[in-house]
């Protein structure tokens, strides 16, 4: 799969996983989330072959800078 397709996948489950558990309280457990998926993208990017794809460095200035990752955002708050 292309990069750009797949990042595009990515960020539509990310959206909706921060619509559905971005509330006022979940804010440490929505960007927890954020960095397991850049962990797991990390992983997974580099198994693509028998030789690594991308060193941390490159992963996080080179690549998330060309396709960035949606931030996490509070949808709804539980206080008003």
């Amino acid at each position: 799969m292309p990069l750009d397709e797949l990042f595009k996948k990515i960020n539509q489950k990310l959206r909706g996983h921060y619509q559905y558990y971005g509330v006022t309280d979940n804010t440490r457990g929505v960007k927890s989330y954020q960095g397991v998926v850049k962990w797991l993208l990390f992983k997974w990017l580099n198994k693509r072959s028998q030789r690594r794809s991308y060193t941390i460095d490159t992963f996080y200035n080179g690549l998330l800078k060309t396709f960035p990752l949606l931030e996490p955002q509070i949808k709804v708050s539980l206080f008003y």
